[in-house]
């Protein structure tokens, strides 16, 4: 049984459990537990994870209840750290399940798609991309032998609605949703409009927001382009995830309860620091354009936590997509264009 030493109680009916992520640098998913006059109701759940599922077992009985004891589940978004263990708390307890319609779309899809029409589309996907042949034989060959498994193939399907804008249905509780796509399309915050238990203490701000993976402390989450084979709708996640931040800025909640990291304040203070990164990095990708590249080249070029060539085979995959969605970006606001006739497509600075 995995042992939990770090619950953390933030007052008012709210505490923190670090559930583990396997083989990930980030550590842990912070699920959040919320007293209400119902019962207790979790935000996010965890990685699909036999640990996993002790930490968060044990973590909920030093938070003095259990699993069979929650009354609802409230996802920010559908990744598996976020999601992975909601399927097993509702089994165990006849929990709710509820995510915004956006994610709930994308769960519902990843669970009735093909395999293998998802490694084809990967593969034009990077191959359009401008991947190199000896990135894309390993997608050949997966699709050949049939080892065709996909992460979010047992995600569990939602019950209810998150709807942006609407009071959950949580008695005794003022929780409001917020949407804010950009990390994925249906990603959610959620604002706990209540007085903060420091608000005595002359804490400003308006209540407390669970902010998923929207607005870390010092992690800039990932952007890229959302995955669909079959939609052709050319969209700007990061445009999406840059108009998120400011409404997220506006609300000034006196803290932020993020899932991963720890809690902090003066959630505007990060939103700018956020908004300035963003425009320096697209700055930085722009001058980059003076010569043509397509997005691999871009990819490669750009800054990431460690050299290119340390970069895993999976972790190329979301790069790339991250740098298409800064290409996407610099194109809608006029700075950068595809150079016409070129295959695979490259983009130069205009």
């Amino acid at each position: 049984m995995a042992q939990v030493t770090r619950v953390t109680e933030h007052g008012g009916g709210v505490w923190s459990i670090p559930v583990p992520i396997p083989d990930n640098p980030l550590g842990h998913t912070l699920v959040h537990l919320l007293d209400t006059d119902r019962g207790p109701v979790l935000i996010d759940t965890g990685w699909d994870d036999p640990t996993a599922w002790d930490t968060l077992t044990a973590g909920l009985a030093a938070c003095g209840t259990s699993v069979s004891d929650v009354h609802g589940v409230l996802v920010t978004h559908h990744h598996p750290d976020h999601h992975g263990l909601s399927g097993q708390v509702r089994e165990a307890s006849g929990a709710w399940i509820a995510m915004h319609a956006a994610d709930a779309q994308v769960v519902r899809r990843t669970r009735e798609a093909e395999p293998s029409r998802w490694l084809v589309y990967l593969e034009e996907k990077l191959s359009a991309a401008g991947a190199p042949e000896e990135h894309l034989a390993p997608l050949r060959a997966s699709r050949a032998s049939g080892r065709t498994g996909l992460p979010g193939q047992r995600a569990a399907l939602p019950d209810r609605e998150i709807v942006p804008g609407e009071l959950l249905d949580l008695p005794g509780r003022r929780l409001r949703a917020v949407w804010t796509p950009g990390h994925t399309p249906g990603h959610v915050c959620l604002h706990l409009e209540e007085a903060h238990p420091a608000a005595g203490e002359g804490m400003p701000g308006h209540g407390r927001l669970f902010s998923g993976d929207h607005l870390l402390p010092e992690i800039t989450p990932h952007i890229g382009l959302y995955e669909d084979p079959d939609d052709t709708t050319v969209i700007d996640p990061l445009g999406d995830y840059l108009d998120s931040l400011e409404r997220v800025a506006a609300l000034a909640p006196a803290e932020v309860l993020p899932a991963h990291q720890y809690a902090f304040t003066d959630a505007p203070a990060r939103v700018r620091a956020l908004l300035s990164h963003h425009e320096e990095r697209l700055a930085g990708l722009r001058a980059l354009l003076t010569t043509p590249l397509t997005p691999w080249q871009l990819a490669e070029s750009m800054e990431w936590n460690r050299p290119w060539e340390q970069i895993p085979y999976g972790s190329r995959n979301i790069a790339v997509s991250e740098a298409e969605a800064h290409l996407r970006r610099l194109v809608k606001l006029g700075r950068a264009e595809a150079v016409p006739g070129s295959d695979p497509v490259t983009y130069h600075a205009i």
